[in-house]
């Protein structure tokens, strides 16, 4: 412990408990988590219930209207993983989408209709429910319900980041469901969403179908078609959410697991192995040395990862974990100068959404991450649902040889990576770090801080992080120690200083010998809550 605290003075303590935990980025969708546990409900009910909760206190990067994935290992050792990111509409030909944006270089808008792809977050939900819960939907949606229609104070991150709503929101039934008084909220404003709570005591009486085969999937393709979109009633209906297997490498003594493509769970585990494979020395963590070489990995890995992830029903990926390949990589990294290996530039460079996790005193452990990709997301709101509908279509390219080009019935590439680990000492970590291309970076920043920097849970979420951007540079918090960064940008790093809000939003918990521990982000509104 003293050697934690001599490299890095954590901000705040490790939670402990044995009964239950659920960390997440919003204080109130902790305790919505919580209540469930307390109410009987297991890791996985509880995991559903903090998501919904997440749509109302946190509205500004998540919803009904986006996607959900799920990283886990059940009470019995099953570890597993979930995929209900829905594709676009079997209209959306690379022909047509082309035809439609015009221009002599079509490429993919960032907002409106065409950006938006089938929402798999309910039938996400309901899988979970199904297959690990043991509550309904009633129950588990109740405190989101809640929330929605008795109101809650507006908390200062979310309420700032709230703030582009103003400009996003141009339809009277968009700007009536996620404005008071026609502007945004104040930090500390009692709000209340009334119109996604009914759509939420829809989904809590009549389940999924709601949405995929019922009202409120009619007002979603009616809005989207209306803004030029592509979705059709039977893309809704035709969705299934998937359970995949997770990939893994090994790093030190751990095991990581991350969900496969059409997610970048694959960076993760190929930085963490090319830079092993380069000599990352644990001995000189701490270092100049040791960040430039983690960070020379991480580029090669980007550099791999976006040229070739995509939707594994039309393009499979490489063996980017091959041990020859890896061996090539690792052997491009030199120690005094840096790779001109650079991210493909994309929105989802920037891009929020929200990550939570779940344990419960059986055994149940639970990585959820639930998104509409960038912020309120296409800036559709579906009639008078209050369902703020997800742009991740805009991630498609219209580039014909692109891996991620656009295709009917395809999944475009995903930021979204629920993780978790098996490190050395038996222990289970379930974790994840929020924020576009921020959120591979940040895994390979929290296993390393925990793993070579012996470092508690909370510590190695607070400690200070770097950030590789599409630009080349490498964006630095203030906090850093300027005794690394005067030798990094010695070695020809292009260094600034960028504000903590573009480093991510992480949340962890561990269990070890009937211990559970958790930690949250203090670059969030969030909280980690146990019992």
């Amino acid at each position: 412990m003293q050697a934690d605290l001599d490299r890095f003075n954590s901000r705040r303590s490790t939670v402990l408990s044995t009964e239950g935990m659920v960390a997440t980025s919003q204080p109130l969708a902790a305790q919505a988590g919580l209540e469930i546990l307390k109410a009987g409900g297991n890791a996985f009910d509880a995991a559903v219930a903090t998501a919904a909760a997440l749509n109302v206190v946190e509205p500004t990067s998540t919803g009904i209207g986006g996607d959900v994935f799920a990283c886990y290992r059940t009470a019995d050792g099953e570890l597993g993983a979930l995929n209900a990111s829905g594709p676009s509409g079997q209209r959306a030909t690379l022909e047509r989408v082309r035809e439609q944006v015009g221009g002599d270089e079509p490429e993919m808008p960032l907002r409106g209709g065409l950006t938006v792809t089938v929402p798999g977050a309910a039938r996400g939900w309901e899988w979970t429910l199904e297959n690990h819960g043991t509550l309904g939907f009633d129950e588990v949606l109740e405190p989101a319900i809640r929330y929605a229609t008795a109101g809650y104070p507006v908390s200062e991150i979310i309420a700032s980041n709230w703030q582009s709503g103003d400009e996003l929101f141009q339809t009277p039934h968009a700007r009536a469901a996620y404005l008071t008084d026609d502007r945004p909220p104040h930090a500390g404003e009692l709000m209340t969403l009334d119109r996604l709570g009914a759509s939420l005591e829809a989904v809590a009486d009549e389940g999924a179908d709601a949405i995929y085969e019922g009202h409120l999937g009619e007002a979603i393709v009616e809005e989207v078609q209306r803004e030029g979109g592509l979705l059709e009633l039977d893309d809704l209906s035709d969705f299934e959410p998937e359970r995949v297997e997770p990939v893994s490498s090994s790093f030190r003594d751990a095991t990581v697991y991350e969900l496969p493509p059409n997610t970048q769970g694959m960076i993760v585990l190929e930085a963490l192995s090319i830079a092993e494979a380069a000599g990352l020395d644990p001995g000189s963590f701490g270092t100049a040395e040791y960040d430039h070489r983690l960070i020379e990995a991480t580029k090669l890995a980007f550099h791999d990862g976006h040229r070739h992830l995509t939707d594994p029903r039309f393009d499979p990926p490489p063996a980017l974990l091959d041990d020859k390949h890896i061996t090539e990589r690792a052997s491009r990294i030199e120690d005094d100068s840096v790779l001109e290996a650079e991210l493909l530039e994309s929105i989802a460079e920037e891009a929020d959404t929200v990550l939570l996790c779940t344990a419960d005193a059986e055994g149940n452990l639970v990585t959820y991450i639930n998104s509409r990709f960038a912020g309120f997301g296409s800036g559709l709101v579906a009639g008078d649902t209050g369902i703020a509908l997800q742009n991740r279509g805009a991630s498609f390219s219209l580039d014909a040889d692109h891996a991620n080009r656009m295709a009917p019935g395809k999944r475009p590439f995903h930021t979204l990576i629920p993780a978790m680990a098996e490190l050395g000492d038996g222990s289970w970590l379930s974790f994840g770090v929020m924020g576009g291309f921020m959120q591979p970076q940040g895994h390979i920043q929290v296993i390393t801080n925990l793993i070579d920097g012996q470092m508690t849970l909370q510590a190695a979420l607070d400690a200070p992080r770097w950030r590789h951007y599409a630009d080349g540079t490498l964006g630095i918090e203030a906090r850093y120690g300027e005794h690394i960064v005067s030798r990094l940008a010695r070695r020809g790093h292009d260094l600034g200083i960028r504000l903590p809000v573009h480093f991510g939003g992480a949340q962890a918990i561990s269990q070890r010998d009937g211990i559970i521990a958790g930690a949250t982000e203090p670059r969030k509104d969030g909280a980690a809550v146990g019992y």
